[in-house]
């Protein structure tokens, strides 16, 4: 499965199963306070996930870390999908531009 596509079943299936409700426009049209706050919590849905890869390598449960690590993609590719940002045209920006920069980005870890 391609990258966009990920985004586009993930964004599909959530919409379908309500959670898109509170949210419609993409990040361009985002104004409101309200706007921005669901997307800060669709942000937050995203942070709580990977707290639970967390408890899941510290249990040490690998299928659970393994299940979360997929959420956080689903989940990730959920908001990109909703508010029409090219994922993988931004990962590869991301990637040509990590490949330039310094050992360890010039920080001690």
């Amino acid at each position: 499965m391609e990258i966009n596509d990920l985004v586009a079943k993930a964004y599909l299936n959530a919409n379908e199963k309500g959670f898109w409700s509170d949210l419609e426009c993409n990040l361009e049209d985002a104004e409101t306070q309200e706007q921005f706050n669901a997307i800060g919590n669709r942000l937050m849905l995203i942070v709580g996930e990977v707290a639970e890869a967390q408890e899941g390598l510290r249990n040490n449960d690998k299928d659970n870390f393994r299940e979360e690590l997929a959420d956080i993609a689903i989940r990730l590719a959920d908001l990109c999908g909703g508010l029409e940002i090219d994922l993988e045209h931004e990962i590869i920006k991301k990637m040509l531009k990590n490949k330039n920069r310094e050992y360890k980005h010039g920080k001690l870890f």
